[in-house]
């Protein structure tokens, strides 16, 4: 899933125009953005903006990887991304063994 905070209709326009494969939520009030620390001041509320960042959040909602960028114009590897989507699917591969030998 992906969060903006950009206005609805820009948003929904550039689904429609681009099938993207994953849902993504408005945050139109930026609550999510400033929850996850990832909204900037840059000095008037107009200017505000979100850093880019990503976050690999578990089944059981903790925090897997994170990412936030210290600018507008820097971004994870999609390598990097792909090899801790790995991890992640590696971890939860090994809890569920676990709970199927009984030893958790």
């Amino acid at each position: 899933m992906a969060v903006v905070a950009q206005r609805s209709e820009k948003v929904k326009r550039y689904i429609e125009d681009t099938g993207l494969p994953f849902d993504i939520l408005i945050d139109d009030s930026r609550d999510v953005m400033k929850i996850y620390g990832v909204w900037h001041r840059v000095g008037f509320d107009a200017w505000n903006i979100a850093r880019p960042a990503v976050f690999l959040i578990d089944t059981d909602r903790t925090i897997r990887y994170a990412f936030v960028a210290g600018s507008q114009s820097e971004f994870p590897e999609h390598e990097a991304i792909l090899g801790e989507l790995k991890k992640v699917a590696r971890g939860r591969a090994e809890r569920d063994q676990e709970t199927v030998d009984g030893t958790v």
